[in-house]
């Protein structure tokens, strides 16, 4: 099975989201696919194959503890994949789940057309959940649906970037989501906002740099700061960078990638 191993939202290798990309020749179940996520050991694994039509892919995700329903960097890393090795100018993936996701050349980078979701007031999380987080107080708290991740807004990037939770302890602090995202307003530095996303609870500790979260994150920010456009940072150890457009039902995700690694997965 030809895989790849791809470094998302970030122009040099090490850095950015890590992402399997395998290409299976023939359909593969559902547990073989969770078992080659855990030997990978990256947040996400993809699972590519050609369908009828010029440009189009199936895709679907695994981390290294179940089916995800979306996931941006793995859908960029295989996107940057099959530009690579063909003349396509578009790439149409269709998920399993049937989320239909568009791709595009853009300059040294690849544009992704991901669906647009609200988010709604939520109350204020348990203080053991901030404790583990290493927060002592947030601006507001907020939740989206279709992703299952609760949002928590502070005012101060520097403190975000600091940030070292207790993951068992986060892990004990709340039940039934799949993560919890922390977000901070730029602060001068060109950017219009940073965030950080933890989810031990259906995947790894911390995700290093997170695309699927644009799909409320990038609609919160811009009502926020009354922009279509901004300029985002992951600021995790590995650090992450995209660019993402609103638009009336879809968020544009514009971000570059890196192949690190091109073999043959014997199975």
């Amino acid at each position: 099975m030809k895989t790849y191993f791809v470094d998302s939202f970030t122009a040099e290798p090490f850095k950015g989201n890590p992402a399997g990309v395998c290409f299976p020749e023939t359909g593969i179940g559902e547990a073989t696919m969770l078992d080659i996520a855990k030997e990978i050991g990256f947040s996400e694994t993809a699972f590519v194959q050609k369908t009828d039509g010029e440009g189009n892919y199936s895709i679907c995700y695994y981390s290294p503890k179940k089916e995800i329903l979306l996931c941006g960097h793995a859908t960029l890393g295989a996107a940057k994949v099959i530009f690579q090795n063909t003349e396509l100018s578009q790439i149409h993936f269709t998920t399993v789940h049937g989320v239909e996701l568009t791709t595009g050349r853009a300059g040294q980078g690849i544009s992704m057309s991901f669906p647009i979701y609200g988010t709604t007031p939520h109350p204020p999380v348990p203080a053991a959940m901030l404790l583990a987080l290493g927060l002592k107080s947030v601006v507001a708290t907020s939740f989206n649906a279709e992703t299952n991740i609760l949002l928590l807004e502070i005012a101060d990037p520097s403190v975000l970037a600091a940030l070292r939770p207790d993951f068992t302890a986060l892990l004990k602090s709340y039940e039934g989501i799949d993560g919890v995202l922390v977000t901070a307003p730029g602060n001068g530095d060109g950017l219009d906002f940073h965030y950080r996303y933890f989810w031990p609870w259906a995947g790894t500790n911390e995700d290093p740099v997170t695309g699927v979260v644009q799909t409320f994150l990038a609609k919160y920010w811009s009502e926020k700061l009354g922009k279509k456009q901004l300029r985002v940072f992951q600021s995790s150890e590995r650090t992450g960078l995209m660019t993402v457009e609103v638009g009336e039902d879809k968020v544009v995700i514009i971000g570059q990638a890196v192949i690190v690694l091109e073999g043959d997965l014997l199975i």
